[in-house]
Protein backbone atom coordinates (compact mmCIF):
# COMPACT_ATOMS: atom_id res chain seq x y z
CA UNK A 1 0.00 0.00 0.00
CA UNK A 2 2.84 2.24 0.58
CA UNK A 3 4.88 2.05 -3.02
CA UNK A 4 1.07 2.45 -4.48
CA UNK A 5 0.77 5.92 -2.82
CA UNK A 6 4.61 6.38 -3.41
CA UNK A 7 3.73 6.31 -6.91
CA UNK A 8 0.82 8.17 -6.83
CA UNK A 9 2.68 10.46 -5.35
CA UNK A 10 5.52 10.77 -7.80
CA UNK A 11 2.91 10.50 -11.02
CA UNK A 12 1.15 13.89 -9.07
CA UNK A 13 4.69 16.10 -8.18
CA UNK A 14 5.68 16.04 -11.68
CA UNK A 15 2.89 18.27 -12.13
CA UNK A 16 4.53 21.35 -10.49
CA UNK A 17 1.39 23.76 -11.55
CA UNK A 18 -0.94 21.32 -9.74
CA UNK A 19 1.50 21.01 -6.87
CA UNK A 20 1.30 24.88 -6.61
CA UNK A 21 -2.27 25.08 -6.93
CA UNK A 22 -2.91 22.45 -4.49
CA UNK A 23 -0.76 24.75 -2.08
CA UNK A 24 -2.63 28.05 -2.73
CA UNK A 25 -5.91 25.58 -2.89
CA UNK A 26 -4.95 24.56 0.89
CA UNK A 27 -3.79 28.27 1.90
CA UNK A 28 -7.23 29.33 0.69
CA UNK A 29 -8.96 26.96 2.35
CA UNK A 30 -7.18 27.65 5.74
CA UNK A 31 -7.66 31.38 5.48
CA UNK A 32 -11.31 30.67 5.31
CA UNK A 33 -11.61 28.34 8.03
CA UNK A 34 -9.95 30.85 10.35
CA UNK A 35 -11.56 33.75 9.26
CA UNK A 36 -12.82 34.88 12.88
CA UNK A 37 -8.76 34.71 13.42
CA UNK A 38 -7.61 36.39 10.84
CA UNK A 39 -9.95 39.60 10.98
CA UNK A 40 -11.65 41.33 13.54
CA UNK A 41 -14.40 42.61 11.41
CA UNK A 42 -17.67 40.93 11.24
CA UNK A 43 -19.39 40.46 7.69
CA UNK A 44 -22.70 41.42 8.19
CA UNK A 45 -21.91 44.19 10.39
CA UNK A 46 -20.66 48.18 9.22
CA UNK A 47 -17.19 49.16 10.24
CA UNK A 48 -16.57 52.11 8.89
CA UNK A 49 -17.49 54.56 6.25
CA UNK A 50 -19.64 53.80 3.04
CA UNK A 51 -17.13 52.70 -0.21
CA UNK A 52 -13.71 52.96 1.50
CA UNK A 53 -10.95 52.27 -0.71
CA UNK A 54 -8.42 50.25 0.30
CA UNK A 55 -6.86 51.34 3.34
CA UNK A 56 -4.31 50.14 6.41
CA UNK A 57 -7.94 49.65 8.64
CA UNK A 58 -9.79 47.84 5.94
CA UNK A 59 -7.07 46.01 3.59
CA UNK A 60 -9.94 45.27 0.94
CA UNK A 61 -11.97 48.75 1.53
CA UNK A 62 -16.12 48.43 2.48
CA UNK A 63 -18.97 48.29 1.10
CA UNK A 64 -21.84 49.76 0.04
CA UNK A 65 -22.81 49.83 3.73
CA UNK A 66 -19.52 50.29 5.15
CA UNK A 67 -18.88 46.25 5.79
CA UNK A 68 -15.29 45.04 5.48
CA UNK A 69 -15.03 43.57 2.50
CA UNK A 70 -12.19 41.79 3.38
CA UNK A 71 -13.91 40.12 5.85
CA UNK A 72 -16.93 39.21 3.78
CA UNK A 73 -14.49 37.67 1.23
CA UNK A 74 -12.76 35.54 3.76
CA UNK A 75 -16.75 34.64 4.84
CA UNK A 76 -18.30 34.00 1.16
CA UNK A 77 -14.93 31.36 0.45
CA UNK A 78 -15.73 29.22 3.46
CA UNK A 79 -19.78 29.31 2.16
CA UNK A 80 -18.67 28.64 -1.41
CA UNK A 81 -15.81 25.97 -0.23
CA UNK A 82 -18.89 24.47 1.99
CA UNK A 83 -21.13 24.42 -0.83
CA UNK A 84 -19.32 23.07 -3.21
CA UNK A 85 -17.97 20.21 -0.83
CA UNK A 86 -21.50 18.98 0.44
CA UNK A 87 -22.83 19.08 -3.28
CA UNK A 88 -20.17 17.30 -4.49
CA UNK A 89 -20.73 14.60 -1.81
CA UNK A 90 -23.98 14.22 -2.25
CA UNK A 91 -23.95 13.99 -5.97
CA UNK A 92 -20.79 11.37 -5.66
CA UNK A 93 -22.25 9.44 -2.88
CA UNK A 94 -25.34 8.84 -4.74
CA UNK A 95 -23.99 8.38 -8.38
CA UNK A 96 -21.46 5.83 -6.89
CA UNK A 97 -24.40 3.92 -4.96
CA UNK A 98 -26.56 4.17 -8.09
CA UNK A 99 -23.79 3.01 -10.12
CA UNK A 100 -22.77 0.19 -8.66
CA UNK A 101 -26.11 -1.44 -7.99
CA UNK A 102 -26.98 -1.05 -11.69
CA UNK A 103 -23.72 -2.38 -13.40
CA UNK A 104 -23.62 -5.12 -10.97
CA UNK A 105 -27.13 -6.56 -10.45
CA UNK A 106 -28.06 -5.27 -14.35
CA UNK A 107 -31.42 -6.49 -16.12
CA UNK A 108 -34.04 -4.25 -14.68
CA UNK A 109 -32.34 -2.89 -12.17
CA UNK A 110 -30.21 -1.54 -14.65
CA UNK A 111 -33.09 -0.03 -16.83
CA UNK A 112 -34.59 1.33 -14.15
CA UNK A 113 -31.69 3.37 -13.08
CA UNK A 114 -30.08 4.09 -16.09
CA UNK A 115 -33.54 5.55 -17.44
CA UNK A 116 -34.29 7.64 -14.61
CA UNK A 117 -30.55 8.80 -15.16
CA UNK A 118 -31.31 9.46 -18.72
CA UNK A 119 -34.45 11.42 -17.89
CA UNK A 120 -32.43 13.75 -15.82
CA UNK A 121 -29.94 14.38 -17.68
CA UNK A 122 -32.11 14.93 -20.97
CA UNK A 123 -32.71 18.17 -19.06
CA UNK A 124 -30.33 21.28 -20.38
CA UNK A 125 -28.43 21.22 -16.70
CA UNK A 126 -28.55 25.20 -16.31
CA UNK A 127 -32.07 25.13 -16.85
CA UNK A 128 -32.86 22.70 -14.48
CA UNK A 129 -30.46 24.56 -11.93
CA UNK A 130 -32.26 27.60 -12.33
CA UNK A 131 -35.98 25.73 -12.22
CA UNK A 132 -35.10 23.97 -9.02
CA UNK A 133 -34.09 27.07 -7.36
CA UNK A 134 -37.13 28.71 -8.42
CA UNK A 135 -38.96 26.41 -6.88
CA UNK A 136 -37.31 25.99 -3.36
CA UNK A 137 -36.74 28.63 -0.72
CA UNK A 138 -33.33 30.29 -1.55
CA UNK A 139 -30.46 29.58 1.01
CA UNK A 140 -27.49 27.78 1.48
CA UNK A 141 -29.09 24.33 1.79
CA UNK A 142 -31.36 24.84 -0.95
CA UNK A 143 -28.52 25.02 -2.97
CA UNK A 144 -26.42 22.30 -1.74
CA UNK A 145 -29.03 19.71 -2.44
CA UNK A 146 -30.21 21.12 -5.89
CA UNK A 147 -26.56 20.90 -7.09
CA UNK A 148 -26.15 17.68 -5.61
CA UNK A 149 -29.44 16.02 -7.35
CA UNK A 150 -28.66 17.70 -11.10
CA UNK A 151 -24.41 16.44 -10.71
CA UNK A 152 -25.27 12.86 -9.39
CA UNK A 153 -26.27 11.72 -13.10
CA UNK A 154 -22.87 11.87 -14.53
CA UNK A 155 -21.24 10.01 -11.29
CA UNK A 156 -23.57 6.86 -11.77
CA UNK A 157 -22.79 6.24 -15.48
CA UNK A 158 -19.33 6.11 -14.69
CA UNK A 159 -19.41 4.16 -12.15
CA UNK A 160 -21.94 1.51 -14.42
CA UNK A 161 -19.30 1.73 -16.80
CA UNK A 162 -16.50 0.82 -14.31
CA UNK A 163 -18.68 -2.20 -13.00
CA UNK A 164 -19.46 -3.55 -16.29
CA UNK A 165 -15.47 -3.63 -17.17
CA UNK A 166 -14.77 -5.27 -13.98
CA UNK A 167 -17.65 -7.84 -13.87
CA UNK A 168 -15.33 -9.13 -17.00
CA UNK A 169 -12.16 -9.97 -15.49
CA UNK A 170 -10.74 -13.15 -14.09
CA UNK A 171 -10.51 -12.00 -10.07
CA UNK A 172 -14.29 -11.01 -10.42
CA UNK A 173 -15.14 -13.90 -12.21
CA UNK A 174 -13.77 -15.94 -9.19
CA UNK A 175 -15.11 -14.41 -6.59
CA UNK A 176 -18.92 -14.96 -8.08
CA UNK A 177 -17.77 -18.83 -8.96
CA UNK A 178 -16.16 -19.11 -5.76
CA UNK A 179 -19.59 -18.08 -4.01
CA UNK A 180 -18.64 -14.43 -2.66
CA UNK A 181 -20.93 -12.71 -1.27
CA UNK A 182 -22.58 -9.78 -3.09
CA UNK A 183 -21.44 -7.44 -1.06
CA UNK A 184 -18.13 -8.42 -0.74
CA UNK A 185 -17.98 -8.60 -4.40
CA UNK A 186 -19.25 -4.76 -4.47
CA UNK A 187 -17.44 -2.99 -1.76
CA UNK A 188 -13.86 -5.02 -1.09
CA UNK A 189 -13.00 -6.00 -4.99
CA UNK A 190 -14.57 -3.46 -7.16
CA UNK A 191 -15.10 -0.04 -5.23
CA UNK A 192 -11.85 -0.13 -4.84
CA UNK A 193 -11.08 -0.04 -8.21
CA UNK A 194 -13.62 2.58 -8.86
CA UNK A 195 -11.95 5.31 -7.01
CA UNK A 196 -9.65 6.90 -8.98
CA UNK A 197 -11.74 7.90 -11.89
CA UNK A 198 -14.77 8.99 -9.34
CA UNK A 199 -11.99 11.02 -7.54
CA UNK A 200 -11.00 12.82 -10.20
CA UNK A 201 -14.69 13.49 -11.68
CA UNK A 202 -15.33 14.52 -8.25
CA UNK A 203 -12.86 17.41 -8.65
CA UNK A 204 -14.65 18.46 -11.67
CA UNK A 205 -18.34 18.93 -9.76
CA UNK A 206 -16.49 20.83 -6.93
CA UNK A 207 -15.04 23.14 -9.02
CA UNK A 208 -18.85 23.51 -11.17
CA UNK A 209 -20.64 23.55 -8.10
CA UNK A 210 -18.31 26.68 -7.18
CA UNK A 211 -19.41 28.48 -10.26
CA UNK A 212 -22.77 27.31 -10.37
CA UNK A 213 -23.76 28.33 -6.12
CA UNK A 214 -21.69 32.26 -7.42
CA UNK A 215 -24.09 31.92 -10.49
CA UNK A 216 -26.91 31.81 -8.50
CA UNK A 217 -26.57 34.03 -5.34
CA UNK A 218 -25.42 36.74 -8.39
CA UNK A 219 -29.13 36.34 -9.65
CA UNK A 220 -30.61 36.11 -6.66
CA UNK A 221 -31.58 32.90 -6.33
CA UNK A 222 -28.86 31.26 -4.57
CA UNK A 223 -27.06 32.39 -0.70
CA UNK A 224 -29.37 35.41 0.44
CA UNK A 225 -27.54 38.72 2.19
CA UNK A 226 -26.54 39.79 4.76
CA UNK A 227 -24.69 36.21 4.63
CA UNK A 228 -21.56 37.14 2.34
CA UNK A 229 -21.40 34.57 -0.72
CA UNK A 230 -18.91 35.29 -3.43
CA UNK A 231 -22.18 35.47 -6.44
CA UNK A 232 -23.92 38.14 -4.45
CA UNK A 233 -20.99 40.61 -3.48
CA UNK A 234 -20.32 40.18 -7.09
CA UNK A 235 -24.15 41.33 -7.64
CA UNK A 236 -23.21 44.33 -5.41
CA UNK A 237 -21.31 45.84 -8.89
CA UNK A 238 -23.77 45.71 -11.37
CA UNK A 239 -23.59 49.69 -11.91
CA UNK A 240 -21.09 50.95 -14.27
CA UNK A 241 -20.24 53.18 -12.15
CA UNK A 242 -19.01 50.68 -9.99
CA UNK A 243 -17.61 48.43 -12.37
CA UNK A 244 -15.25 51.68 -13.07
CA UNK A 245 -14.67 53.45 -10.26
CA UNK A 246 -14.70 51.07 -7.56
CA UNK A 247 -13.27 47.58 -8.37
CA UNK A 248 -12.33 46.57 -4.34
CA UNK A 249 -16.48 46.31 -4.28
CA UNK A 250 -16.09 43.67 -7.19
CA UNK A 251 -12.58 42.18 -8.45
CA UNK A 252 -11.46 40.25 -5.09
CA UNK A 253 -14.59 38.09 -5.15
CA UNK A 254 -14.03 37.51 -8.93
CA UNK A 255 -10.17 36.85 -8.46
CA UNK A 256 -11.58 34.54 -5.35
CA UNK A 257 -13.69 32.44 -7.84
CA UNK A 258 -11.12 32.65 -10.83
CA UNK A 259 -8.30 30.57 -8.39
CA UNK A 260 -10.77 28.14 -6.81
CA UNK A 261 -11.83 27.12 -9.95
CA UNK A 262 -8.68 26.93 -11.80
CA UNK A 263 -7.04 25.47 -8.80
CA UNK A 264 -9.36 22.83 -8.40
CA UNK A 265 -9.25 21.68 -12.27
CA UNK A 266 -5.31 21.69 -12.10
CA UNK A 267 -5.25 19.42 -9.30
CA UNK A 268 -8.40 17.15 -11.14
CA UNK A 269 -6.17 16.72 -14.14
CA UNK A 270 -2.56 15.86 -12.15
CA UNK A 271 -4.71 13.57 -10.08
CA UNK A 272 -6.11 12.12 -13.45
CA UNK A 273 -2.77 11.29 -14.64
CA UNK A 274 -1.82 9.88 -11.48
CA UNK A 275 -4.37 7.39 -11.64
CA UNK A 276 -3.66 6.49 -15.35
CA UNK A 277 -3.52 3.41 -15.92
CA UNK A 278 -1.38 3.59 -18.42
CA UNK A 279 1.05 4.54 -16.23
CA UNK A 280 3.07 2.38 -14.12
CA UNK A 281 1.33 -0.01 -11.97
CA UNK A 282 0.16 0.71 -8.72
Amino acid sequence: MSKRYSALFQRFSKHKMAVFCLFLLALMIIMAVCAPLITPYSPTKPSGKFQMPPSDQHLLGTDKIGRDMFARILYATRVSLLVGLLSTLIATLTGVTLGLISGYFGGIIDKAIMGFTDMVMSFPYILLVLVAAAIFRPGMWSIVLILGFVDWPGVARLVRGNVLSLRETNFIKSDITAGMPGSYILFSEILPNTIAPVLVYATNVFAVSILDEAALSFLGMGIQPPTPSLGNILNGAESLSILTGKPWLWLPAGIVIFLLVICINFVGDALRDAFDPRGSRL
